[in-house]
């Protein structure tokens, strides 16, 4: 292939190496140069541009990106037709993916031209994640790279990527008692797992409790066995040695433990074994909460058939803490999607149920400000924005609220449990978040200075390509509201109980925040009437 400048009488047939801005619109880069896209560049006053030019035996980008996708891609796994030397492969079906790593690190190592791409090997997808991407660097290659590789790929003793399809749908649950364990924990355990395993397509088919001992235990384990599925056992106490409860249990029902413990933290304490030929799951304390932890690698792959050994589980540790980075795009969160760099969809949530008991009488979110209700000025800054889908949450004197909001583009989202605090508010708003949404701005109705530049500049902060998931914005230091939250974060969010709000979120992955200064608005709310007299300047 040659790469450089060439005058346009000679560029017919190339393939332009930079956009070129002509009077009729950007000729975008790897635009193949015919007559009709010279006259436009020389309209333009120019009379060179940089190209590429194939030479015989060349490759083009697209088609050598096609030839070495099709060639990784195995049972259950799509290629996407190729553009600018890019194709994409897709998971057929939510499952496990399955990866010869060997292979693609061979391939990857054959020239710098070539690249394969993957997520983590048997982790779950589900259906139409993005699974790997093949990109070819220069507009083309020489033929024999292109063959290399494809070579190489045959060398796999099986596929390079597929998708193993779940195929364990029921899963029989019990719950080892306590005093000290509160039903509600045993509860809300099971409202977690039940979230953990729908997009798994599988479903509790069982809720047994019985008292936190091995001999009881074993007679429960032994009938949830014999139900069929996966068997998950939440002990009221954590285990701690290979005797204790659980594992005596499983024992005890006839069954052996294949492995104690794991290289994964939250998962450290982790039992696994079987009853003939149905895997039994002694869950960590971590696997109560929707956080990943590592009950969630073990659970994916036993619900795809794969039943680990304890070399395998021993191989986890290296990535294997969790406990301070945000995960990546996990398959329980439902969202067969994959993060758009250059047009995100961001979705907005406005809080608007609370009673405002501290401005006294009226609803403080109706006080108007500049002539307008404060609710609607939180919501018409959403709009204002660039929020693509706009939820807002009522509450307290609903119909007065929506009202207030007569004529907007937005959607109701009625929380009747508004009086247990402003996390069921989140809950409710968070849930009504499109699909099409890859995460959504949180704004709070009581705060009239935050107009749409704020929200703006807050979704413009936004960069999952660079490790931002979280945008807060700030004043002089000082954080405020409202903050941009990845969906990756909405089974944190989901979680929330009571008044507890998001800080210990923020606090746990500092990564994944950015700031911007956006303003004193950001830090200015209203509590009581004589806040109304705050600070007049917009937040910008």
């Amino acid at each position: 292939m040659r790469f450089g400048e060439i005058r346009l009488d000679e560029a017919e047939g190339a393939t332009l190496a930079h956009a070129v801005a002509t009077p009729s619109g950007t000729l975008r880069k790897g635009t193949r140069l015919d007559a009709a896209a010279l006259a436009r560049i020389r309209a333009a006053g120019i009379g060179a541009v940089v190209a590429a030019r194939l030479d015989p035996g060349d490759v083009s980008e697209d088609e050598a990106a096609r030839r070495l996708a099709e060639a990784l891609a195995g049972p259950g796994v799509r290629v996407e037709a190729p553009a600018t030397g890019r194709s994409n492969l897709f998971a057929e079906a939510a499952g496990l993916l399955e990866i010869d790593t060997a292979v693609v690190d061979a391939i990857n190592r054959i020239d710098p031209a070539l690249t394969a791409a993957t997520r983590q090997p048997l982790r779950a997808v589900e259906e139409g994640r993005m699974v790997a991407t093949v990109k070819v660097i220069p507009f083309a290659v020489p033929a024999h790279l292109v063959e290399a590789a494809v070579e190489t790929a045959r060398t796999a003793l099986g596929p390079v990527l597929s998708v193993r399809p779940f195929a364990v749908r029921r899963v029989q649950v019990i719950s080892t008692l306590l005093p000290a364990l509160k039903p509600s924990v045993v509860d809300k355990t099971l409202r977690v797992l039940a979230r953990r395993l729908e997009p798994m397509g599988a479903a509790v088919a069982s809720d047994r409790r019985v008292p936190h001992e091995a001999e009881a235990l074993a007679a429960v384990v032994a009938g949830a066995a014999r139900e069929g599925g996966a068997v998950l056992v939440f002990g009221a106490s954590a285990v701690v040695d290979a005797a204790d409860v659980i594992p005596a249990a499983i024992r005890g029902a006839g069954g052996e433990v294949v492995h104690f413990g794991m290289p994964v933290d939250p998962g450290n304490l982790l039992v696994l074994g079987r009853v003939g030929d149905v895997p039994v799951i002694g869950a960590p304390g971590c696997a109560r909460s929707p956080v990943e932890n590592g009950f969630d690698w073990i659970l994916e792959r036993v619900l795809a058939g794969r039943m680990p050994g304890g070399a395998e589980i021993m191989g986890l540790g290296v990535g294997g803490l969790l406990m301070d980075i945000v995960s990546r795009p996990a398959p329980r969160s439902g969202e067969a999607r994959r993060e758009d760099p250059d047009a995100p969809r961001i979705g907005a949530v406005v809080l608007a149920a609370g009673r405002s008991s501290r401005f006294g009488a009226g609803n403080k979110l109706l006080a108007e400000v500049d002539g307008e209700p404060m609710v609607r000025r939180a919501a018409r800054a959403a709009i204002e924005g660039g929020a693509a889908a706009v939820a807002v949450v009522t509450g307290h004197e609903r119909e007065e609220v929506e009202a207030a909001l007569a004529g907007l583009d937005v959607r109701f989202v009625h929380n009747p449990d508004f009086a247990g605090g402003q996390s069921t508010s989140v809950r409710a708003g968070i849930a009504a978040v499109p699909e099409d949404c890859e995460g959504a701005v949180v704004l709070l109705g009581d705060m009239p200075r935050v107009d749409g530049q704020v929200v703006r500049r807050v979704i413009g902060a936004y960069r999952p390509v660079g490790g931002v998931f979280v945008v807060v914005p700030e004043h002089e230091g000082r954080r405020g509201n409202p903050v941009l939250w990845s969906r990756r974060f909405f089974p944190e969010l989901m979680a929330l109980e009571g008044d507890r709000g998001a800080r210990e979120l923020i606090a746990r992955d500092p990564a994944a925040v950015a700031t911007v200064e956006a303003g004193p608005a950001v830090l200015f709310d209203v509590d009581t009437p004589e806040a109304l007299d705050g600070p007049a300047a917009p937040g910008g």
